[in-house]
């Protein structure tokens, strides 16, 4: 099977899988007996019920935090870990996210080109992948192995967020613990709370206009949205939410002239700001400048020079409070302002805009989480404290295009932008930044 390759792949780390424990106890004196605690996978108020489960399912990740998109929707976005725990081959034919409080209640279903479709390069597509997170040309999944499943869908209203979720499997599998002749399955299993969390809300990193969402949330055919890595012992998903941000000129080309030097792309050298007051946690600076229109991580002579140290460029995380952290990547080396534990504010100036590490291009990777270390991090949803929307730009451009980013890509600009707050862009978004 062939998918072909969206540009600008910039593959990092991580995110925290969710464990889930069992226990036993020995049989209680009914004169002294308490209540036990609930099972560590429960979520209360949810029943899952009983049931011989051919494929199991456990979350990737924290319990997913509802946020404001600019299609002006609430976006719920998680990752699913998949394991045919038989002898036999299972199938998921169908998986229908309902409302773990009132399981008949459907919220989104997946099935079809959804799971699996080898024609389809990007959109509502190949969310079921293998391990990490490659594509796969069948929904059979082979006795003793698992599949990462990309889960998004979006609500009106953030009142019509349910409290929890449950998912309905419908497919083939073995039927028992007999482990025989594979039947139908279909069965409630795995409730995942919502996040009651505060959003984060921050300000841009980046000033000017004509930016360009590269990678961003939400569907599974760009990166980052897929990036499920295998480190530390767990499938993690650190940039789950990140924006590879890339800028145009008014023409909407991304470079003018020489295509092969960084110089002539528009964005390349753009003054990088702190998006909070926060404290600098790490930096790393001295990475030259790759040669544009060439991926690392696609040239084994470069690839072999990227490591998880670096294969962000030089970069730099700030903590901002609230147990969130800014990652900013690829800047250009000696640009950067900042040393650890030095204190910033809104707004400042920390360095400037590059293409190092993995990247074929200049941007600026950019992304909240919640740790400091890109292994350990989940990935956190944010809103913008105010932006302008310019429109979208057609997904076929980018995905047809050169490394390079040949071509014009404003031709879904709209005639006048509009004013938004407490939003994040999504995918291909046309943003302004004041």
């Amino acid at each position: 099977m062939t998918i072909r390759r969206v540009p600008l792949l910039f593959v990092s780390l991580v995110a925290a899988v969710a464990l889930v424990a069992t226990g036993c106890s020995a049989e209680a004196d009914p004169t002294t007996a308490t209540t036990a605690p609930p099972p560590a996978d429960s979520v209360a108020g949810v029943t899952v019920p009983d049931a011989f489960t051919a494929i199991t399912v456990i979350p990737i990740g924290n319990a997913p935090l509802p946020f404001r998109g600019s299609d002006g929707k609430y976006h719920v976005v998680y990752d699913l870990q998949l394991t045919n725990a038989t002898a036999e081959p299972a199938t998921l034919e169908r998986i229908e996210v309902v409302d773990g409080l009132k399981p008949t209640k459907i919220i989104a279903s997946f099935s079809g080109a959804a799971l699996v479709d080898t024609t389809c390069t990007f959109g509502d597509c190949n969310r079921l992948r293998s391990l990490p997170a490659g594509y796969v040309d069948t929904a059979v999944i082979a006795p003793q192995e698992s599949r990462v499943l990309f889960i998004d869908f979006t609500l009106d209203s953030l009142d019509d967020v349910p409290t929890a979720l449950l998912h309905h499997l419908y497919g083939t599998g073995a039927a028992s613990p007999a482990f025989g002749t594979p039947g139908p399955i279909d069965y409630l299993t795995t409730p995942v709370a919502i996040s009651t969390e505060t959003v984060p809300v921050i300000a841009p990193p980046l000033r000017g206009d004509n930016w360009i969402a590269l990678n961003g949330c939400c569907e599974p055919g760009f990166p980052h949205r897929s990036s499920v890595m295998s480190v530390n012992g767990k499938l993690n998903n650190s940039q789950r939410f990140a924006i590879d941000w890339k800028r145009t000129n008014d023409a909407g080309e991304f470079y003018s002239g020489d295509k092969t030097s960084n110089e002539s792309y528009v964005d390349y050298g753009t003054e990088i700001l702190a998006v909070a007051d926060g404290t600098v946690v790490s930096i790393l600076d001295g990475m030259e400048a790759n040669a544009p229109g060439t991926l690392p991580a696609h040239n084994p002579e470069l690839a072999a020079k990227l490591t998880v140290e670096n294969v962000d460029g030089n970069h730099v995380v700030l903590d901002i409070g609230g147990g969130v952290y800014a990652m900013y990547a690829h800047m250009i080396s000696g640009s950067l302002t900042v040393k650890p534990g030095d204190k910033v504010t809104e707004g400042q100036v920390i360095g400037k805009l590059g293409n190092t590490g993995n990247a074929n291009a200049s941007h600026l990777h950019f992304q909240l989480m919640d740790g400091p270390s890109l292994l350990e991090a989940d990935s956190l949803p944010y809103e913008f404290k105010s932006f302008d929307y310019d429109g979208q730009v057609d997904p076929s451009a980018i995905a047809d295009a050169d490394d390079y980013l040949s071509g014009t890509f404003l031709q879904g600009k709209l005639p006048k932008s509009e004013s938004r707050t407490l939003e994040l862009p999504l995918n291909l978004a046309i943003v302004d930044f004041p």
